[in-house]
């Protein structure tokens, strides 16, 4: 059972990153001060040095908790596909469509204030990757057992690293570039499955 000192200190971290996150998108990283968040979340500069050390930490733990949210969405389309590349189509559209309305990930992806957040996002993203890697080779094997472990963190990795390139530079449309996505991975599939089943 949680502890109300352990609640506490949940809600009181919520709270400063909830600051941050209105904070950053509109000033970016550099002029992002703890103090603002401190008074946005209406508590001391102290606190907020107490529970993150330092402002790169905050602002890590931002874009984790933004992370977080895409996944839990990505995960939820998983749950609802009918297939494995129909999953991947829905992911991408959903990545896509979610990080364009997302303050956040906007504002780091197309404003100057913002253009500081972007190495959080992909240079300094690598806990982000990872994790949405992971989640979606879970999902891959589940949708298309044929696929062995390694196979399926290689074509997660790339759906990631794509759909990435596609919100950096946004040519097309969310559903373009899902289309784009799934026409270069199912005959990596396709591959990976008849491989798979041969060497058994």
């Amino acid at each position: 059972m949680t502890s109300f000192t352990d609640r506490t200190r949940a809600s009181l971290r919520e709270a400063l990153l909830d600051a941050a996150g209105d904070l950053l998108p509109d000033r970016g990283y550099a002029a992002l001060r703890m103090a603002d968040v401190a008074a946005k979340a209406g508590v001391s500069r102290q606190t907020v040095y107490n529970e993150f050390g330092n402002k790169a930490a905050l602002a890590q733990a931002v874009a984790l908790r933004t992370a977080a949210e895409f996944l839990d969405g990505i995960r939820q389309r998983f749950e609802t596909a009918g297939g494995l590349l129909a999953g991947i189509h829905c992911a991408v559209v959903y990545t896509i469509e979610h990080a364009r309305e997302n303050r956040l990930v906007a504002a780091a992806l197309g404003t100057e204030a913002g253009e500081d957040l972007l190495p959080l996002l992909t240079t300094k993203g690598e806990p982000i990757l990872t994790a949405a890697a992971e989640l979606a080779a879970g999902q891959y094997r589940e949708l298309e057992p044929g696929l062995t472990a390694e196979s399926a963190a290689l074509l997660a990795e790339t759906v990631v690293r794509l759909s990435l390139s596609h919100l950096v530079l946004p040519t097309h449309s969310a559903a373009e570039a899902a289309d784009a996505v799934t026409a270069v991975l199912a005959p990596a599939i396709r591959h990976f499955v008849h491989r798979s089943s041969t060497m058994e």
